[in-house]
């Protein structure tokens, strides 16, 4: 929060102020002519944070505060997907001797990405891992400990009493797998 005061002694909380400007820039020698940047300026708390994004979008394609938060905000938002398969799913594996596992390779950590896209939008909405990373929800909820029982006519999956993500787990097996639904 920011805090201040006509005097310096009282302190008075604000809320947190953001402010985008359209601005022409050019450089001295390498730009050949002037283009559109969109600062913003936004103060959280104690701390500024500007921002800048240069484009060649003109204002009547993009309203400044448009082109910051729905488009290169968006587009970040994806780089930030593509890390996370590269990351946690491993697509940045490619280290076998043919082209071709390799290729298989990136399609399993494609098809695990598309898994865990799917267990999000049907099975977590509304819990605490709704928009939790892929690792978040592999360590949560796949890579847990279990005690399986095998008997003739049933496996027994058995898991702690204990464990915190239980309800939440019971909430996507219910989900991917209905009562009365049987293999």
């Amino acid at each position: 929060m920011l805090h201040g005061s006509s005097q310096g002694d009282e302190q008075e909380e604000r809320e947190a102020e953001r402010v985008f400007a359209n601005l022409l820039y050019t450089t001295k020698d390498s730009w050949s002519h002037l283009r559109r940047v969109v600062a913003k300026a936004e103060h959280l708390g104690s701390k500024t944070n500007p921002r800048f994004i240069v484009t060649n979008f003109s204002i009547e394609q993009f309203e400044k505060r448009a082109l910051y938060e729905d488009f290169y905000c968006a587009r970040g938002d994806m780089e930030n997907r593509i890390k996370e398969q590269q990351l946690y799913l491993f697509a940045d594996r490619t280290s076998a001797a043919t082209i071709r596992a390799n290729q298989v390779r990136l399609y399993f950590s494609s098809m695990a990405y598309c898994l865990l896209q799917a267990l999000r939008h049907l099975a977590l909405d509304d819990t605490e891992l709704a928009h939790a990373q892929c690792h978040t929800i592999r360590e949560k909820l796949i890579k847990v400990g279990a005690q399986i029982r095998i008997t003739t006519r049933r496996v027994w999956v058995s898991f702690a009493e204990n464990w915190p993500y239980r309800k939440i787990f019971a909430k996507v097996l219910g989900a991917l797998w209905p009562p009365g639904c049987t293999a």
